[in-house]
């Protein structure tokens, strides 16, 4: 597929979707869409479409505002906070040494429960 522009003689040209293909020695054209009402930004667009080119790279469309630490990075990171003294206020005294993704995939018997009719876990 490709975007001919052919020429008229007392208008403006018309633009079209056309796709081609060999029968034996002679080129066939086939028509597919008539682009000509389109605003040029978009025929440019499905253009380069056409060509396999991108649009937009990745690297400009989107920036990187803020990072934040996981997985093994964010417990070495919660242990060196407990170190310097920053220990969550919520742990209880038993939980303090742990890092805080630790204690917070233990269930609090403090807890109530999600649904009325499963007690607790202690």
């Amino acid at each position: 597929m490709y975007i001919e522009t052919v020429p008229n003689r007392n208008s403006r040209p018309a633009i079209l979707l056309r796709e081609g293909w060999r029968e034996g020695a002679r080129v066939r054209k086939k028509t597919l869409a008539n682009l000509t009402d389109w605003p040029a930004e978009k025929v440019d667009s499905l253009r380069r479409v056409l060509k396999g080119q991108r649009l937009v790279s990745p690297d400009a469309a989107f920036t990187i505002e803020r990072s934040a630490p996981h997985g093994h990075l964010t417990a070495r990171s919660m242990t060196a906070r407990l170190r310097k003294g920053f220990a969550d206020r919520r742990a209880s005294p038993l939980q303090a040494h742990l890092p805080l993704t630790m204690r917070r995939s233990r269930p609090s018997p403090s807890r109530r429960p999600i649904c009325p009719s499963i007690p607790p876990v202690s």
